[in-house]
């Protein structure tokens, strides 16, 4: 039957007229952690009705120029449903960024408006969709820091769905970046997007943004996204949108906390946990309330305090440095100005945080790309979204020092690869790991002959080129050596590695043609002396891998034992082949 335009007419008022909506909830989860991290407020019109879809319902809004009014309803209505249902966390809420401005918005984000619902501008995040046309940037960029001057946090919707999404980030500067859901799905199966996520997981780690991926709908595509390094996400495989809120599922909080095991149980390429808790300092937290002259005497009664982290609540939200302080009380008047208000007037909201178990080489590369202002104010270091402690500028840069030197004297010079030390204890990481992994041989056939006809010098060529061929294909959370020569290590785990294989040898292969002159690449052979010291026919190089789970030996020594005899066999079939003892 024929919907006509009066039914839409008359419903899409009445829901105006009697707030007739509903707003449902989905959890925004922790990748590292399970722990709910906030949620994504979503509206749903009356149900069975044509407008039930929200689709339909803000098309129509559109359509007839009453977008404002609908979402000045659905957020009203977030706000009140998540204070009566006691949401923790965030509250992400979607905006079109082209009411952002107007003052009647501005009015229903007052201190005093918000405080009737108990929260604070910094527990809610305006989610702006990049597929919308922006009408006076100049204007809008003015709006958003605004909003970021009283805590409002911003995040970046819908990104990898259309072709503005790098423009406006870096216009915008937000504090989350959200990944369209058609870039995450079946992202374990499509190499293009797992590329593209982890440039994006990088510049976001640099820019102290977090990534949220949107639509995850399997425990594959979790898997993946965990393993690149995404920091929250949210789908139906998580947990479908609610008017009611639960607990995240406790199967699922044991899977991201054993593929998180698995991934830094083979993540490390050094030779000691690297990890910047190892370097942390726990200062105690001040409260939010403290007078500031009562924190200036704390930091005069001890000269090595750096500043603070403040609290509220138990929970952390800013900090103060010794050289901020120490800025706002000089000048004539700056004593008598501040002396008398809470360290909250003053403190940074903005600040680097990172958590505890990123690497001090990744830490130490995002807090020399701090502005020249925060450069060497100090690092606050959490630990599963709880306050651990502090990390000094000087200490991250000593300790940085410390660990390159060492592990510089283990890498092997032609290659710049982990020698034979840190290839050991991987290994010994690897047997004892519980998770399922397999360690990959690799070596170059008939390296020796060609080595003898074009030189050490186009030699070295192709063990370099074959190194950057290892460093391109392994998972970003595997593990690369090289034992000497034209012998490769590699660890994986179990579920990737028939991948990683053929797309060694696809690579490898590829590359062949470039090492020899052309009449020797179209005869398929070079002539060289044996071992014996006669000559003969020897074919093109090629590339042999054998593969043996962790599950397999008891010692790297048998590893080893059994590796050979495994290559040897691979080594006896013509051309590039891989040989994998499941």
């Amino acid at each position: 039957m024929a919907i006509l335009e009066n039914d839409y007419y008359d419903l899409f008022r009445y829901i105006l007229e009697e707030k007739a909506i509903e707003t449902v909830f989905q959890p925004i989860i922790s990748l590292q952690t399970g722990q709910i991290y906030g949620y994504e407020a979503l509206t749903r019109g009356p149900i069975n009705t044509v407008l039930h879809n929200p689709e339909n319902l803000f098309d129509y809004a559109l359509k007839t120029g009453k977008l404002w009014e609908l979402e000045n309803v659905c957020r009203a209505n977030a706000l009140k449903c998540a204070h009566e249902l006691q949401a923790e966390g965030k509250l992400f809420l979607n905006v079109n960024p082209n009411v952002m401005n107007d003052p009647k918005f501005k009015q229903g984000f007052t201190k005093e408006f918000l405080s009737h619902f108990q929260m604070d501008s910094d527990s809610i995040v305006f989610e702006i969709t990049e597929r919308e046309a922006i009408n006076n940037l100049k204007d809008f960029i003015n709006t958003i820091d605004h909003y970021k001057r009283q805590y409002y946090q911003i995040a970046i919707d819908d990104v990898g769905s259309g072709y503005s999404g790098l423009n406006i980030i870096t216009d915008v500067r937000p504090h989350f970046i959200k990944l369209d859901m058609k870039l995450t799905r079946n992202i374990n199966k499509d190499r293009t997007k797992q590329l593209l996520v982890r440039s994006l997981c990088e510049f976001a780690n640099y820019s102290q943004i977090h990534i949220i991926a949107e639509g995850i709908e399997t425990m594959e595509e979790l898997h993946t996204l965990i393993a690149m390094g995404v920091h929250f996400g949210q789908g139906y495989y998580i947990q479908k949108p609610n008017s009611k809120l639960f607990p995240v599922r406790s199967e699922l909080i044991s899977i991201i906390k054993k593929e998180n095991n698995r991934k830094n149980s083979i993540i490390s390429n050094r030779l000691t946990d690297t990890s910047i808790e190892h370097i942390a300092t726990p200062l105690h937290m001040i409260s939010s309330d403290m007078p500031i002259s009562k924190v200036s005497k704390l930091m005069e009664s001890n000269d090595s305090l750096p500043g603070f982290c403040i609290k509220e609540n138990k929970k952390l939200i800013g900090v103060i440095t010794r050289n901020k302080l120490h800025l706002k009380f000089s000048g004539p008047y700056g004593y008598s100005l501040y002396n008398k208000k809470p360290v909250s007037a003053i403190m940074s909201r903005q600040f680097m945080k990172v958590d505890a178990s990123t690497p001090i080489d990744v830490v130490a590369k995002i807090a020399m790309k701090r502005d020249p202002l925060h450069l060497y104010d100090f690092i606050t270091i959490t630990k599963e979204d709880n306050y651990f402690g502090i990390v000094t500028v000087k200490d991250l840069l000593e300790k940085s020092m410390q660990l390159e030197i060492d592990y510089a004297k283990h890498l092997n010079p032609l290659t710049e690869l982990p020698g034979n030390i840190i290839i050991e204890q991987q290994l010994q990481k690897c047997i004892e790991s519980s998770n399922d992994l397999i360690v990959l041989y690799l070596d170059i056939d008939n390296f020796k002959p060609y080595n003898d006809v074009y030189g050490f010098e186009k030699g070295d060529k192709v063990i370099i080129d074959l190194a950057k061929i290892l460093e391109k294909v392994c998972p970003s959370e595997g593990f690369i050596g090289h034992i000497g020569g034209d012998d490769f290590i590699l660890i994986t785990d179990i579920a990737s590695s028939k991948d990683v294989c053929e797309e060694i040898i696809e690579q490898f292969n590829k590359s062949i043609e470039h090492y020899y002159y052309a009449y020797d690449y179209i005869k398929e052979y070079i002539i060289s002396k044996n071992r014996h010291g006669v000559e003969e026919q020897f074919p093109l190089l090629s590339i042999s891998i054998a593969g043996l789970t962790n599950r397999e030996c008891q010692t790297i020594y048998e590893l080893s034992e059994n590796a050979t005899k495994l290559k040897k066999q691979c080594k006896q079939l013509i051309g590039s082949n891989y040989l994998i003892h499941y």
